[in-house]
């Protein structure tokens, strides 16, 4: 990247990226308390831990316009050492979670994203969509109707005033509205405070309060490495759906090492790790936030809420965030796929619908992306195997039975030319012709030495010829490059 590339991602269309970053900030309040809670720890701890890696992801982070945050999997994988051992262990497993997550930049580990399909990435936003909805259900149960009628009052805001106007974000209009009514007209609906205690102070250096032993280590650096696969995972699936949504390419590699540091920086500063929150992100690119200054603003306007206008944020209704937020799932959900259900291949279907529903039920974006990965290698290994094709001739002048192999061998495909040859020709001689043929891994070359033993126990002579290199290379690491003619 170069240093005019950077200047402009900060500098193109402020107004815009800076309304569209409040709008976002406004959206992190409730997820961020909301996964707080989620990981056992305090409002506070989350909402701290948004403005630092807000801010510093802006900086050093490799996509711009996308919105980073305290929650989504990661509370999930933290919430369990938190109740097992307390926050203090948390604040230095996100301390070596995002020293993982520079080593894995640095090691250039993003490049495993190439193996996320398409079908994976939509059933990944088509599982968030479904989730940031059923995350506002609770908000909308056991309420008055002037709940109800605040929310439709919302949406109607949300949806109807960019066809009069664009000039700000619809949300914040909504916001502000809502929370008017509240103040002149006093009704029994939930507020931001009602959500759980807000913070009111600033932030300040700190590091973790444990014993700094290999016993310590022992315990949380299971818990760093899955927070920080995670969080990688969360941020460079959300990383790739801006890329599309904006037909723009980001630094993946950057991305890494700069949410490595984000969380570092949270760490000291008493937070818990972080990553890439798709729906904020959405919302953000929805209303023109597509650089850096949209990043910064939603974190910097984060801690101005909190600690100078902290009894505005407090009576905002909930009805006003609920409405946002059901924006975002629409938003974010690929309507489209239901369309290409029928439409797309039968296996491309089952992948992204595989994923949806792990994420669903298991509220676990990894387990769901790795889940749809799995089914996906599965179903294109099963795809290439089929294409793997034997023919033979026979050569009466010689005696001589000839495969020509035809297609990709590997573990997969390895057993069709073990079901093609005959092992009770009566042929002296048997030539396996690899010319139309790769062998791609040591199951393939070993299942060819396994055909040329149980040929040659029959007193056949065999040999293999036009192997290409690969095959040559592999036949001769197990130690059977004399099969090779």
């Amino acid at each position: 990247m170069t240093v005019k590339t950077y200047i402009h991602e900060w500098t193109d269309q402020p107004v815009r990226n800076v309304l569209a970053g409040m709008v976002g900030t406004f959206a992190l309040i409730p997820e961020v308390i909301a996964f707080s809670y989620v990981a056992g720890v305090a409002p506070s701890v989350g909402l701290f831990a948004s403005f630092v890696i807000s801010i510093a992801i802006a900086i050093t982070g490799g996509r711009p316009g996308m919105i980073s945050g305290a929650a989504g999997s990661v509370a999930l994988v933290a919430a369990e050492l938190v109740h097992s051992h307390g926050l203090q262990y948390l604040l230095l497993a996100t301390l070596l979670a995002g020293a993982f997550q520079i080593i894995f930049g640095l090691l250039r580990l993003q490049s495993m994203m190439r193996f996320v399909s398409r079908e994976v990435e939509t059933g990944f936003v088509n599982a968030l969509g479904i989730l940031i909805f059923s995350a506002q259900v609770p908000q909308m149960l056991h309420v008055t109707w002037h709940t109800y009628a605040l929310i439709a009052l919302g949406l109607a805001i949300v949806y109807l005033l960019p066809r009069i106007t664009t000039a700000v974000p619809s949300p914040l209009i909504c916001i502000l509205v809502l929370t008017g009514i509240t103040f002149a007209v006093p009704m029994p609906v939930h507020v931001v405070s009602d959500l759980g205690e807000l913070p009111s102070g600033l932030p300040h250096l700190t590091l973790p309060n444990v014993p700094f032993s290999a016993e310590t280590f022992k315990i949380v650096l299971p818990y760093a490495f899955a927070m920080a696969m995670v969080g990688l995972l969360e941020s460079l699936m959300t990383a790739t759906v801006v890329d599309e949504l904006t037909d723009t390419h980001s630094n993946k590699r950057m991305e890494c090492t700069g949410l490595g540091f984000s969380n570092i920086m949270v760490g000291l500063f008493g937070g818990m790790a972080g990553c890439g929150m798709i729906g904020q992100t959405v919302g953000n690119l929805r209303y023109g936030g597509r650089g850096r200054l949209s990043t910064f603003t939603a974190g910097a306007f984060l801690l101005l809420l909190l600690v100078v206008l902290h009894r505005f944020v407090a009576q905002v209704p909930v009805a006003a965030l609920v409405a946002i937020m059901i924006m975002v799932s629409v938003s974010t959900f690929s309507w489209s796929s239901l369309r290409d259900l029928v439409k797309h291949p039968r296996l491309s279907s089952t992948v992204m619908l595989a994923t949806v529903l792990v994420v669903v039920l298991t509220h676990d974006l990894a387990a769901g992306v790795a889940c749809g990965v799995l089914l996906n290698g599965l179903f294109f290994s099963f795809q290439v195997m089929k294409l793997v094709q034997v023919s033979s001739t026979f050569s009466e002048s010689h005696n001589t039975r000839t495969y020509y192999v035809h297609g990709q061998m590997f573990f997969a495909s390895a057993s069709v030319l073990a079901d093609a040859v005959d092992f009770q020709d009566t042929a002296s001689t048997i030539v396996i012709d690899l010319e139309d043929a790769h062998i791609w891994d040591i199951s393939a070359a070993d299942a060819l030495e396994k055909i040329a033993s149980r040929l040659k126990t029959r007193g056949k002579t065999v040999s293999i010829i036009h192997a290409d290199q690969r095959a040559e290379k592999l036949l001769a690491s197990l130690g059977h490059d004399t099969l090779l003619a």
